[in-house]
């Protein structure tokens, strides 16, 4: 996938990746927003900010409205996504917003490659656990007690690549469990995070959510966002 919450984290174990246009989850708040209509329109001016800026760089926050119509948005894409897929991710984020969340003030959005959030929160600083989306593969692992152990080795490699500040939040790696057989890990924090907020952040996915939803599992991501 970090903090929003403020806000984001994303952290990922992956066996497989999958492309498509399809967000693979959503989260609309019961918060609602007033003013619909002027709801409709800070949502435009918000899409149009955050895409143009996170096409170019990956990440991006912005705000638009004032006093009770203020609302935040911050969308990002994953670390290693060409600027021309995280365009096309993006906008396809901010196209998707409108209609899932039509009236709430706290829309959130998640695609395999990236994110987006608004919300009436100001998404920037800490980190935000107290949603998650936990996806993960039905199919159990062949020798899964040495499959969870390398799953294990793997991720704290690539979580404390991800906390190192100069590598933006992001860290990956594979490790061969078997000839036939490689195990892809993925961790990821918003950009905005700081080096112990992201730490933090990803061992709350990991102690939180791990044992119960991914052990033995050939492939799991928890989201948070």
């Amino acid at each position: 996938m970090a903090s929003l919450g403020l806000y984001h984290l994303l952290f990922f174990l992956i066996l497989q990746l999958s492309t498509g246009d399809d967000p693979i989850g959503q989260y609309c708040d019961n918060k609602s927003f007033k003013n619909n209509n002027l709801h409709v329109s800070i949502n435009a001016v918000l899409a149009d900010d955050l895409t143009a800026k996170a096409s170019i760089g990956g990440f991006a926050t912005t705000s638009s409205g004032h006093g009770d119509t203020l609302l935040y948005g911050l969308a990002q894409c994953r670390g290693d996504l060409s600027a021309e897929h995280c365009s096309a991710c993006i906008t396809n984020a901010s196209k998707a917003l409108p209609s899932l969340c039509p009236i709430q003030a706290d829309e959130r959005v998640w695609y395999d490659y990236c994110f987006m959030r608004y919300d009436t929160s100001n998404l920037v600083g800490d980190s935000d656990t107290s949603y998650a989306l936990i996806l993960y593969n039905v199919e159990n692992a062949t020798d899964p007690e040495e499959f969870d152990k390398e799953v294990g080795l793997l991720m704290s490699e690539v979580r404390a690549m991800a906390v190192k500040q100069e590598n933006g939040g992001f860290g990956k790696g594979t490790s061969e469990f078997t000839p036939l057989v490689t195990i892809y890990g993925l961790a990821q924090c918003t950009r905005h995070l700081r080096p112990l907020t992201c730490a933090q952040c990803l061992s709350s996915a990991v102690e939180e959510y791990f044992a119960e939803y991914c052990t033995h599992r050939k492939g799991c991501r928890v989201l948070y966002i």
